[in-house]
């Protein structure tokens, strides 16, 4: 394996500033912050403005638009006509 052409991988702190949430996970993404987490180490803090905490599809306030269905809109649109 070639050197220094990798990423850091290393484990980041991502904080959902809508939700107050935040979870650590592997990550390359570059931050310039860095946060003392729950065990009391320093991680680096990437901020963002979604997560699953906060995501309308995750936490079921996710509104139907469409009332009828796609197959019985294609069937009206492209029935044979008598």
């Amino acid at each position: 394996m070639k050197k220094d052409i990798h990423p850091n991988y290393r484990p980041v702190v991502f904080q959902d500033l809508s939700a107050n949430f935040s979870v650590i996970i592997g990550s390359t993404v570059k931050t310039s912050e860095k946060v003392t987490w729950e065990d009391g180490k320093e991680y680096p803090l990437y901020k963002c403005d979604i997560s699953s905490a906060s995501h309308p599809f995750f936490t079921g306030t996710q509104r139907v638009m469409d009332t009828e269905g796609r197959v019985d809109r294609f069937m009206k649109k492209y029935a044979k006509k008598k």
